[in-house]
């Protein structure tokens, strides 16, 4: 049986690869070998940017929600437990935007908060 060369398949799956390597610095996106090693590491970096960015989120918004809280004289631990025995159910995301393009709901929203959690009896 005469012997196969995996030309055309090989030229193939190389030109796949540096085209993804494309833009890499140097050997990195010339040879096939390190290319390779290069590309398995980005993916493997960019799966755990994807959830760095959601924890990222939460902090600024959690920091931005603080701020304003603590320019209506609150804290943001009591605030969001009021908002939770309020029976209000907005998110970090939203609270945030609310403080920042929407001061007056924002407000009522800290007022709603300080009463319910005062309403509420504390556990001694």
């Amino acid at each position: 049986m005469p012997r196969v060369r995996k030309g055309a398949a090989k030229a193939q799956a190389r030109k796949r690869i540096l085209r993804a390597a494309r833009g890499y610095y140097g050997v990195r996106s010339r040879h096939q070998y390190q290319a390779q090693i290069n590309l398995v590491r980005a993916g493997a970096q960019a799966f755990e940017g994807r959830k760095l960015r959601k924890r990222d989120m939460r902090a600024l918004w959690i920091t931005r929600i603080t701020a304003a809280c603590r320019m209506r004289n609150t804290r943001y631990s009591l605030f969001m437990n009021g908002l939770r025995l309020a029976g209000v159910t907005l998110n970090r995301k939203m609270l945030s935007n609310l403080a920042i393009e929407e001061p007056k709901v924002f407000d009522e929203l800290v007022e709603l908060a300080v009463k319910a959690s005062k309403a509420t009896p504390a556990k001694a």
